[in-house]
Parts: C-alpha cells; sequence; structure tokens
C-alpha cells in the first residue's frame, strides 16, 4: 500500500498513538521516524510535518496518558469522601486507564530517562530549529511539574488519612512513589483477555494498597 503524502494528513491523535506502540515494541534507542510513520501508512518526510522528531512524539505520549489520568483524579482527591474512599478510587482509576492504554503505562515506566536524560543532538539533522529546541524544553519541564502534581494528589490524601487517623504513619511520599511506580508497571505485565479484567485488577490493587495502610497494621519492620 502507498505511503500518504504530506497533503493527506492524519489525525494527530492517531499518530501519538501509533508512536506509543512503536516505542512499546522496540523502545525509544531502537524506534526510528520511519517506524511510527509505517505504523500510520505516512511517508518519514510527511511525519516531520506534524512532529520534529522523535523526543517530540515521546513527549506528546506521556503528555496525554498524563493529563487524562489527572482529569479523572482530581475531582476525586478534591471530593468530599472519606481518605480511604478517595485513595481506593485514584487507584483503581489510575491502574484501569493503565490495562486500557498499555502502551502509554509502558511508557510511563521506561521511556522518562530518555526525556530527563535528553541532550541537545548533533547540529546537523537534529530537526530543531530556533525556538523549537526552546519549546520543547518548555514544554519538557511542563511534564514534569505536571507529573510531580499528579503524584502530589495522591500525597496529600495520605497525608490527611495519616492526621485523621484513617491510615497508618507512613512517609506519604516515598509510599506514593512506590505506588504510582507499581500502578505503572501494571502496563508491562498485564495482558488483555486473561484470567482477569482491567477493573478486576485496578479493583484488586487498590484494594492491597489501601488495606496496607490500615492503622492496625502499626507494627515496625523487623
Amino acid at each position: 500500500m502507498a505511503r500518504k503524502p504530506a497533503d493527506q494528513s492524519v489525525n494527530r491523535e492517531d499518530i501519538i498513538v501509533a508512536a506509543a506502540d512503536v516505542l512499546y515494541r522496540n523502545g525509544y534507542e531502537a524506534t526510528t521516524m520511519k517506524d511510527i510513520a509505517a505504523e500510520v501508512n505516512l511517508t518519514a518526510a510527511s511525519l516531520y510535518h506534524h512532529f520534529r522528531n522523535k523526543d517530540t512524539l515521546l513527549l506528546a505520549v506521556l503528555e496525554g496518558g498524563l493529563e487524562v489520568v489527572i482529569e479523572q483524579i482530581e475531582p476525586v482527591a478534591n471530593s468530599n469522601k472519606t481518605n480511604v474512599e478517595k485513595l481506593t478510587e485514584m487507584i483503581r482509576l489510575h491502574i484501569y486507564y493503565v490495562t486500557q492504554n498499555t502502551a502509554v503505562g509502558a511508557a510511563m515506566v521506561f521511556e522518562i530517562r530518555p526525556l530527563l536524560n535528553f541532550r541537545v543532538p548533533p547540529r546537523n539533522g537534529n530537526q530543531f530549529g530556533g525556538s523549537d529546541y526552546d519549546e520543547f524544553l518548555d514544554r519538557r519541564d511542563r511534564f514534569f511539574k505536571r507529573r510531580a502534581y499528579f503524584e502530589e494528589l495522591f500525597v496529600r490524601v495520605i497525608e490527611d488519612g495519616v492526621k485523621k487517623g484513617e491510615f497508618r504513619q507512613v512517609d506519604p511520599k516515598i509510599f506514593t512513589k512506590t505506588m504510582v511506580g507499581a500502578n505503572n508497571w501494571v502496563a508491562v505485565w498485564y495482558k488483555e483477555g486473561g484470567r482477569l479484567s482491567g477493573d478486576q485488577v485496578a479493583r484488586m490493587i487498590a484494594e492491597n494498597f489501601v488495606w496496607s495502610l490500615q492503622p492496625y497494621r502499626s507494627a515496625s519492620l523487623p
């Protein structure tokens, strides 16, 4: 099948989904713009009309996934529910999204480091022109601030739960980082059509994490 030229553009979201899928299969280092273009039946040259390079595509994948989850859990975190109810629902929503978007979830696990360690490529062929590079760095910084905000939503709920005696004494930031990492890792091992549905997995893990915070489990580990 012939590749589409630039004037037959595909939907931007289709390209982002395709990029997530290719990154999931190949990893960041092995993925090329040509691979992503082929996934949506575009020429590589046409793809550059939509995204400057692989780095901007990776950032778009991560931005999109993060914003969807924030939109889902933020109202729960700010609701009048108990902290037990809040945390249970927030974890469930996060994991369920991951099970329905495993490529994006895996990117949150494996592809954060390339973005964090991004360095200016050689002048020839870097596909960044003038202000484009500065804009990319600004977007990257905004993404990491949003990711910190995402984690902070969990931290606030856990802190308040500890204060009110709903949860045992823990370090809310460490607990959150451990939990969020485990939630994202579900994307690595979850298989659609397996023994449990995405919703069942999400509910089970949410119950386990919230149970681990119950005050009666306050004994110190050896």
